[in-house]
């Protein structure tokens, strides 16, 4: 089986979805480029046969067979339309796409279904709470399950969070297994798939050719000339260095200044003189009073008594 839509778009000049042109085919995995919250939807549809495209030509096996379309190619997880709603536990979403595959949908039978597949212990979980590889391997088991499913066109997994190459590995499986798989991701899964490997992908988000993911690169993740910018530290010149790390060298005037005490002034010796700013001489003179005399001594001397003449007696 070979899908392909030849120059399809959508909405007044391209808006809701611009030209674009793509081929998958049974065996194979492909992925697609859309961004915008509302492209990937609309790709989705219109490569399942579900909605009919303003412009181009989507054909099966050559032949423009709508009905063929909805009914050999599974819409999965496409957000407002096929996606279930995060709040529902995985039992109940599992017994609702067993109901339309026409087998037991009881809950019984959704637990079974689910411990067949490894994930009995996620039954009571919310499929909102679900790890997105596991998301993508459940919702496209349920998929397969409709008689006349031959292909899987797999709308935004990379919204869900987690790493591509998980539901990505899982994509190639079910394309290992007979079934063609398109895959519509955004702009940072796309240049993280391109790194892991070399595809032929599709850009659904602007012109088909070439494929515009260097712009989106820039935009997802810095380059090399950028991250050098701010992870090398810019070199510090010699003066710029010696100016905040080495402290200023005092001058002689400026440490002797405030190290040495000032003489005593003429203020200060009016006052009384410190221990230890004045000198020996200078602090004897007022502690020692001063003779009355050069020739006195420390003791008074009388007098010589004198008769009438003057004369000693």
């Amino acid at each position: 089986m070979k899908i392909a839509l030849q120059e399809v778009s959508k909405g007044r000049n391209g808006q809701a979805l611009p030209l674009t042109s793509l081929e998958f085919h049974t065996g194979s995995v492909r992925f697609a480029l859309a961004e915008t919250e509302q492209r990937p939807t609309v790709l989705g549809l219109i490569a399942s046969g579900r909605m009919r495209p303003d412009s181009g030509r989507v054909s099966i096996d050559g032949s423009t067979d709508t009905k063929a379309l909805r009914r050999r190619v599974a819409l999965v997880d496409a957000p407002d339309v096929s996606d279930p709603h995060p709040d529902i536990a995985l039992a109940g979403v599992v017994g609702e796409e067993l109901m339309f595959a026409g087998v037991g949908a009881t809950p019984l039978h959704a637990r079974r279904w689910l411990a067949q597949l490894g994930y009995a212990e996620l039954a009571s979980v919310p499929i909102g709470s679900i790890d997105p590889a596991a998301r993508v391997r459940i919702l496209c088991e349920l998929a397969i399950l409709r008689e006349g499913v031959d292909g899987i066109v797999l709308v935004s997994p990379d919204r869900h969070g987690g790493s591509p190459d998980g539901w990505w590995r899982i994509a190639g499986e079910f394309a290992d297994r007979g079934y063609a798989m398109l895959v519509i991701v955004g702009g940072s899964a796309a240049v993280a798939l391109e790194r892991m490997h070399e595809f032929d992908a599709v850009n659904a988000s602007g012109p088909v050719e070439p494929l515009a993911l260097e712009p989106l690169r820039q935009a997802q993740g810095p380059t090399e000339d950028w991250v050098a910018e701010p992870a090398e530290a810019p070199e510090p010149t010699e003066d710029w260095v010696a100016e905040p790390v080495e402290a200023p060298e005092p001058t002689e005037d400026w440490v002797a200044e405030p190290a040495e005490a000032p003489e005593p002034t003429a203020l200060r010796q009016a006052q009384g003189p410190t221990e230890t700013a004045e000198p020996e001489n200078w602090v004897a003179e007022p502690v020692e009073a001063p003779g009355p005399t050069d020739t006195g001594g420390a003791e008074p001397v009388e007098a010589p008594r004198t008769d009438e003449k003057g004369e000693a007696r």
